[in-house]
């Protein structure tokens, strides 16, 4: 299939789970992958890399810093030099951080995952969006989840919460402004997806909060609530290409409805 041949899709936090399986899966339609990460796994960067060559699409991986200006600066103009142009962006990289009582919760702990999670996807942004007009028109993808948007139950997950809300505000602020361009806007909100983002988490004394969750006798969720990387790479996909041509301004929760009732 070649859904988007011809297109060029600039994907952060690309190396693993979400990022990488959405950037694969848009290979597989024809597009060409810009793959950005920070990690300093130079295994998985290559890995990633040729499993998304493997799929059928080229691909340049960067090394940058989603929240430093001057990194996500270089890494877009490296990828236009390579290309030549840009069509789609997968606003994704992100980290859960640290999860704490608020009088617990230091500034330092707050400004590291408000950086990555929401300043990380202004800048990308901010410095990929003049490329789209260029190309006139496009799409993007902000991953954003269903904490902070549908469920507040995560004790301790103040920061990580504001920063996903923070992005769908944005998301909408910006399909606004951005729709007289051709240029459609909307978030993704998953759910319990089975990735390695927990890895990322640092959780201290979360249970003196107080805040227990029953949940309902059984589990009336799809697939019990549980997804795959390639749920929401599905919907990538979707918002990528011209199915979802008439789309703007929308949250779509990736979670089979279990944060209805959770």
């Amino acid at each position: 299939m070649s859904m988007l041949k011809g297109k060029v899709a600039l994907v952060t936090g690309a190396s693993s789970g979400i990022g990488r399986g959405a950037a694969v899966r848009l290979a597989r339609e024809g597009a060409s992958i810009v793959a950005i990460s920070r990690g300093q796994d130079e295994n998985a960067k290559r890995e990633a890399c040729e499993e998304i060559k493997s799929a059928g699409g080229d691909c340049l991986f960067v090394s940058a810093d989603v929240a430093k200006g001057a990194d996500v600066k270089k890494a877009v103009e490296q990828a236009v030099k390579h290309f030549g142009r840009l069509d789609i962006v997968i606003a994704n990289a992100g980290i859960n951080g640290v999860w704490a009582p608020i009088d617990e919760l230091k500034p330092e702990e707050w400004d590291q995952t408000l950086a990555t999670n929401l300043t990380g996807t202004y800048l990308t942004l901010r410095h990929t969006v003049p490329h789209l007009k260029k190309a006139g028109g496009g799409s993007i993808m902000v991953v954003s989840s269903v904490n902070g948007n549908r469920t507040f139950s995560n004790a301790g997950a103040t920061a990580y919460s504001v920063s996903k809300a923070g992005q769908v505000a944005m998301m909408k602020m910006l399909a606004v402004e951005l729709g007289q361009f051709q240029i459609r806007v909307n978030a993704i909100c998953p759910g319990a997806i089975h990735t390695n983002i927990e890895q990322s988490t640092t959780k201290r004394n979360t249970e003196n909060i107080g805040l227990e969750v029953k949940f309902p006798k059984g589990n009336p969720a799809v697939n019990d609530g549980q997804g795959e990387v390639e749920d929401v790479a599905d919907v990538c996909l979707f918002l990528a290409s011209d199915l979802s041509r008439h789309v703007s301004g929308v949250e779509l929760y990736v979670d089979g409805g279990f944060s209805l009732v959770k």
